[in-house]
């Protein structure tokens, strides 16, 4: 017959609050262990002459607390093949235990009966010295362990496990990004007991509290003022859906995808233009506008009952897990290079089953330099493509004299098209030597226009406009301005 695990909890803090069954089976337990002998509960049972096993010394060796409960994991389980045994831990055994979800989880894999039996969890005591209604809005966060992103502000929010300062200042650290320094949370420790203690005090502060122990826990009230939510995501989409509202603004509810396309368009060169300015305030407006767009379109599918931003958000994720199997799966990618093999090779197989042709799939809205660009890139994968850039260069040279010819004849039409060749082999020779020819052209139009405006200073300066003077003096301040790094 097997052997069992049997886990009890010892409840929320005092004695009393021990259901008479588990207080028996804790007495009468031949194998007992305990999570931490840190709890008013064993003070008290000590009295009665209880005998246990604790692994308060567990924590002390392992710099994470993963590491911990696996051990602690692995030793009942190791226990359990050789006979019974009890394994009690403070409050609810389901409640905020990672070891008890292991044991629950690998008991089963060996063969070991796992049994959770009894024990009040910290959870209702504090519902009830808090005055608040979980039905309203209720998340438990392990203070252990917890990222930024799943805290819902607009919640009761109740962090578990807050054991000693490190751990205020954990929390403290990730809420002060997201609340005011001064906006007030609640420490509180052995809930509903005799030793109970709730004491408010500013988000800065909550570090210092110097009475931190197993049975603490911080609650943060849920967040009214709709400003300090404005981080949210969440709050940002209801922001949009209200634009786009019965109520909402004239302007935004007129719009469509084929409106909107062209703010798409500029705002997307908007932030380039903050990316070369290196300004990361304005890199963090212009990002913000762009998501504006991205937003509305997606409010506008909403809205049209076709999709949802769930749908882009989706979508994007699995694509981005599907073509990187060398972070998300078994596949293996050393080098940049590797990476943009691996994703076309994966992109190649999503489009078996259509027959396309290999240039397929560059928008046709794309800047022209920036679609020649796409269209070379395409051709190269196929083999169309010179291996080495003198080729490419010759083609410059005789486009450039097959365009001279047509100058001579003034033949527009041809001339239109023999120059359009000569950009086009430009932009080879700029893809052999991985030059994006929009952002080149970009560079050059900024230069350009910090120069001209340069000009434009000295000779403002002067009382005179540029037309006063003559070419070679404006070459001069031209020249200037280069020198001066403009």
């Amino acid at each position: 017959m097997a052997n069992r695990i049997t886990i009890l909890g010892l409840g929320a803090g005092d004695l009393e609050q021990l259901t008479l069954g588990v207080y028996r089976k804790i007495i009468a337990a031949p194998h007992l262990y305990l999570r931490t002998k840190e709890h008013p509960v064993v003070a008290e049972l000590e009295k009665e002459g209880l005998q246990y096993t604790s692994f308060d010394e567990v924590y002390e060796k392992h710099d994470t607390f993963e590491a911990v409960y696996e051990e602690i994991a692995e030793t009942l389980l190791r226990q359990a093949a050789e006979a019974d045994v009890t394994y009690a831990v403070p409050g609810h055994p389901l409640v905020a235990e990672r070891a008890v979800q292991l044991l629950l989880q690998r008991g089963k894999e060996r063969g070991i009966e796992v049994r959770v039996e009894g024990g009040q969890s910290f959870l209702d005591p504090m519902f009830a010295s808090l005055g608040m209604d979980p039905i309203e809005g209720f998340q438990l966060v392990d203070a252990t362990s917890f990222t930024r992103q799943e805290l819902q502000l607009r919640h009761h929010l109740i962090f578990c496990q807050v054991y000693d300062a490190f751990i205020a200042s954990e929390v403290k650290l990730t809420l002060t990004d997201m609340l005011p320094d001064e906006y007030e949370v609640y420490i509180v420790t052995a809930a509903g007991s005799s030793m109970e203690s709730i004491k408010k005090v500013p988000l800065y502060l909550l570090d210092h509290e110097t009475e931190l122990n197993n049975l603490t826990s911080v609650y943060v009230p849920p967040v009214k003022d709709e400003e300090l939510l404005y981080g949210d995501f969440a709050k940002l989409r209801d922001i949009i859906a209200e634009l786009r509202g019965p109520n909402g603004c004239p302007w935004d509810k007129e719009q469509t995808h084929e409106s909107l396309k062209k703010y798409l368009i500029e705002e997307a060169y908007e932030l380039l233009d903050a990316i070369d300015e290196q300004d990361d305030e304005h890199i963090v407006e212009e990002l913000g506008d762009v998501l504006l767009q991205v937003m509305l379109h997606a409010q506008i599918g909403e809205d049209e009952g076709w999709f949802s931003i769930d749908d882009v958000i989706r979508v994007l994720a699995e694509k981005m897990v599907r073509r990187h199997p060398h972070v998300f799966g078994s596949a293996e990618a050393e080098t940049a290079d590797q990476v943009v093999a691996n994703w076309d090779a994966i992109k190649k197989t999503e489009k078996a089953e259509r027959k396309e042709s290999a240039l397929a799939g560059i928008p046709k809205s794309l800047p022209q330099l920036l679609q020649a660009y796409e269209l070379q890139k395409k051709a190269a994968k196929v083999g169309f493509d010179w291996d080495d850039v003198q080729p490419m260069l010759q083609k410059i040279h005789e486009e450039l004299q097959e365009f001279q010819a047509e100058v001579q004849r003034m033949d527009m039409d041809n001339m239109t098209a023999e120059l359009g060749d000569l950009l086009f082999a430009f932009v080879n020779v700029a893809r052999y030597y991985k030059i994006n020819p929009e952002e080149a052209i970009h560079t050059t139009n900024r230069k350009f226009m910090n120069r001209f405006l340069y000009i434009e200073a000295n000779a403002a300066e002067q009382g005179r406009s540029m037309t006063d003077y003559t070419l070679e003096q404006l070459d001069a301040w031209w020249e200037e301005a280069k020198r001066g790094g403009y």
